[in-house]
């Protein structure tokens, strides 16, 4: 009896040196915004292309699939580069999102390229930071 009455006691004391704790963590991830909050606001405009105005047609979503693969396969992109939107409309390629550099910004272009030629690649992208 004794043995779960220390028990308990001991449960009590850990569990409230952890509550204020956790709830400290809580309370900081919860009031911080996360750092592309300016981008989706301006994205809610309508102005620029989103995922959700990718076209269904099958040679559009080939395309897309292309590129993405494309871009997973290279080992030189950061996981940034790696997630940039890729919107393909009627055979036109909007690339939007950062990247870490311009050496990235260059390739993911080149990749759409490739596939769909300079003159239907759309590069929107960011070098992050700037």
């Amino acid at each position: 009896m004794r043995t779960r009455t220390l028990l308990f006691s001991a449960s009590v004391l850990v569990g409230s040196f952890l509550i204020p704790v956790g709830s400290s963590f809580a309370q900081t991830d919860a009031n911080r915004a996360p750092d592309n909050t300016a981008i989706n606001q301006r994205d809610r405009e309508h102005q620029n292309l989103t995922p959700l105005d990718q076209s269904n047609k099958a040679s559009d979503l080939k395309i897309t699939r292309e590129i993405r693969r494309a871009l997973v396969k290279d080992d030189q992109l950061s996981t940034d580069a790696k997630n940039v939107k890729i919107i393909t409309i009627d055979g036109a390629v909007t690339l939007r999102g950062p990247v870490k550099t311009d050496q990235e910004k260059a390739d993911i272009v080149a990749k759409a390229a490739q596939l769909v030629g300079d003159s239907n690649v759309h590069n929107e992208l960011e070098v992050a930071g700037r």
